[in-house]
């Protein structure tokens, strides 16, 4: 075991903080989506100067910086529009910042990487730990000018991280870069500029807990009628009083549909958004809650039905019970998706494979899926896997952060708990103990499904091996016991063997005498034997005494 990384220990996931439900405006006039189109567009212009303001404020805000910002918009909004605004850029740059951060440190790993090659000898052999040198000259030459490069951008981030700059673009760089290549996305300019310009309307408010229906900005009822407060420059498009539009469409959300009626209710706070999907000329509303998060059980009460173990890969789950022994019991289950075509099939790929992954957990009897504590955000770089596009393109692809998200939450909802284990050498050690001995003439297991079962066995604490190594001396029990399933207080283990009737030698059968007289033989074909027409007398009855 010299060489291989120290091992975390497992731990049970927590519950999810929030919740996040979305459902369709239906039955909107053309007067609702103008007053929708008019607020989304004056309070999106807010929202721009607002985050070049803080943007030029740089690590330097405070407080009070913030509240200024709040009191130059309210007179152009309102009070509680303004402190939305100015949270969600607060927001924004922060995740901003977080993003430089990664990006400087993605490029540091990049050079380091791109040193240690080339300062090695042509074709010189790597390790484990550090990839060896390039394999042509070529290939240096190539290398040594990507490293002037990425030097060059490793000098600018560091400027403007240490600068507090940050490079934010309100509607999205990929739809701002699109404007450039209008015939490869197959639009025209009118048709970007409807999606441009709704990418960066603002139709959110922040929940308050004690106020009417848990938001006093964008207000909805429990019968699903939505009402807006209208900003101050706007407020002659009302139709109700305070200066509040009532939209003619009323809500309706399918999922927790119950949990959000009772908080609107109760009068507890929730959070609205309210966005445009101009491809398919639909509106929609998001509402989204904070809720406690749920208390983690410990990991043995979680383990006491078994547990199943779960192997993430590009396209499918693989998956195995085990019962508390660390058994693999039944066969392995694969739940595939496939994550090519738009975000909203991917996602609704992922949902769907858990979804039957939990309806087997359900029917299993098991209160604990235990999947890999994975983050590749440091196994994507160009540098460290060099010319395997293949395998960069296979890591990318792998869905863990949405996946473990997405199956959190819905595990939360069946009372399912969730076990994260180290995934080192899951695979390997998978295959190399649990692979062949599972495979017969009926079942094929794979690669991903032995490495399930090391998952699963992880998080119950047993050795991914199956059995120890016999001792060299013999191989009986003589030098300890050969397996390590069962313990030295197990009970049964060095129970005496079953008493089977007969002579103990090997060349004897044990029934060998009862046998023998009755057995007919072989030396003269068609003759009886006098021994054989001798039968044992009858037992007498008492009458016949």
């Amino acid at each position: 075991m010299d060489g291989l990384r120290k091992l975390a220990a497992p731990f049970v996931v927590p519950g999810p903080s929030g919740v996040a439900i979305r459902t369709r405006l239906k039955r909107l006039t053309a007067a609702d989506e103008e007053v929708l189109r008019r607020v989304g567009a004056h309070l999106g212009t807010l929202a721009s100067g607002d985050l070049k303001t803080r943007c030029h404020d740089g690590p330097g805000h405070d407080a009070q910086a913030w509240a200024v910002r709040k009191r130059e918009l309210t007179p152009l909004s309102s009070a509680r529009w303004a402190g939305a605004i100015t949270k969600a850029t607060h927001d924004q740059w922060a995740l901003s910042r977080r993003c430089a951060l990664a990006h400087l440190q993605n490029l540091e790993s990049g050079v380091c990487t791109l040193r240690h090659r080339l300062a090695l000898p042509l074709g010189a052999q790597g390790s484990k730990r550090a990839p060896g040198g390039y394999r042509s000259r070529r290939e240096w030459h190539a290398k040594a000018r990507r490293l002037r490069v990425l030097e060059d951008r490793l000098a600018r981030e560091r400027a403007d991280w240490t600068a507090g700059t940050v490079h934010v673009v309100r509607g999205g760089k990929r739809l701002a870069r699109m404007r450039h290549q209008l015939p490869a996305a197959q639009l025209t300019e009118t048709q970007w500029r409807e999606r441009w310009e709704a990418a960066r309307w603002f139709l959110r408010a922040d929940g308050e807990s004690g106020k009417r229906y848990g938001n006093e900005t964008i207000r909805i009822s429990p019968d699903g009628q939505v009402s807006i407060r209208l900003p101050t420059p706007l407020a002659g498009l009302a139709n109700a009083p305070h200066g509040r539009y009532v939209l003619t469409g009323r809500i309706h959300f399918a999922h927790r549909g119950q949990e959000w009626a009772d908080r609107v209710a109760a009068n507890r706070a929730v959070a609205y958004r309210i966005h445009h999907d101009v491809a398919r000329a639909r509106w929609y509303v998001t509402a989204a809650w904070q809720k406690p998060v749920t208390r983690t059980i410990p990991l043995a009460a979680a383990l006491v039905d078994g547990v199943i173990g779960v192997d993430t890969n590009a396209d499918h789950l693989a998956a195995w019970h085990l019962d508390t022994h660390g058994n693999p019991t039944g066969n392995p289950r694969r739940f595939c998706f496939d994550l090519s075509g738009t975000a909203q099939h991917r996602d609704a790929q992922v949902r769907h494979a858990l979804t039957r992954l939990l309806n087997w957990a359900r029917t299993c009897g098991v209160r604990a899926i235990a999947v890999e504590d994975l983050d590749f955000t440091t196994e994507k770089t160009r540098e460290k896997h060099g010319r395997n596009k293949r395998f960069r393109r296979l890591v990318s692809g792998l869905p863990t952060g949405r996946l473990r998200a997405r199956l959190v939450s819905m595990a939360d909802r069946t009372g399912i708990t969730i076990v994260a284990v180290d995934p080192a050498y899951t695979s390997k050690w998978g295959a190399q103990h649990w692979q062949k001995p599972l495979t017969s003439t009926t079942r094929k297991t794979s690669r991903h499904d032995a490495a399930s079962i090391a998952i699963a066995r992880r998080a119950q604490g047993h050795p991914i091996r199956r059995r120890t190594t016999p001792p060299r001396t013999h191989r009986s029990d003589g030098c300890g016991h050969r397996t390590v399933q069962a313990g030295p207080d197990a009970p049964g283990r060095e129970g005496p063997r079953r008493r089977l009737p007969g002579p103990r030698t090997r060349s004897v059968p044990p029934d060998a005498e009862r046998t023998r007289a009755t057995r007919t033989p072989h030396t003269v074909r068609g003759v009886r034997s006098e021994r054989e027409r001798v039968q044992d007398p009858l037992p007498l009855t008492d009458q016949e005494r």
